[in-house]
């Protein structure tokens, strides 16, 4: 699938922005050390990845800590080698159908029914991962889901609205249009 890999580093000068190739990056380590070398004296680095109009992930790290990663669909990792190695690190959600204290009834329960798509599968996303990891940056774990999770809205759009709350817009958009 292809993909769009903007790496924004932050240090008290400003925002440095370049866009990253993954493919041959094996694991989050790598891709961390891929991360850092954007700007070493960074006090923070994110990552904002959107393939093929599927899903976004979203990888920060901080001066001096371990990447921390938020990926809009949990399913992203049956097409795409990169969500796969990001949900191997954070794990992948297991929806449950209900609680075993739900009563059980033969009637089928229309609000637990989700929109087929095409294939017959759910259309619902399954968010994995720290959704909280923008919120110093002006998007709250509430927002993120709900930018994730509004009709219409593609990746990429998820990425311009947390990067413009971010204050690293321009510098996004530049390496877009470059």
């Amino acid at each position: 699938m292809p993909y769009f890999a903007a790496a924004l580093a932050h240090k008290p000068s400003g925002w440095t922005a370049v866009e990253l190739d993954l493919d041959g990056v094996d694991d989050v380590l790598g891709l961390a050390d891929l991360m850092r070398e954007v700007e070493e004296q960074a006090e923070m680095t994110l990552l904002f990845l959107e393939e093929d109009d599927v899903y976004v992930a979203i990888v920060r790290i901080d001066s001096g800590e371990e990447p921390r990663i938020f990926v809009s669909d949990s399913r992203a990792g049956d097409e795409s080698r990169v969500a796969e190695m990001l949900l191997e690190e954070v794990g992948r959600p297991v929806p449950v159908p209900f609680s075993v204290d739900d009563e059980i009834s033969d009637e089928p329960d229309p609000a637990a029914e989700k929109a087929p798509d095409d294939t017959g599968e759910s259309t619902d996303a399954i968010p994995a991962g720290d959704s909280d990891l923008l919120t110093d940056l002006g998007t709250p774990a509430a927002e993120l889901l709900a930018l994730c999770a509004h009709e219409g809205l593609l990746p990429a759009d998820v990425i311009t609205a947390a990067a413009e709350r971010a204050g690293c817009i321009d510098e996004l958009e530049e390496i877009r249009e470059g």
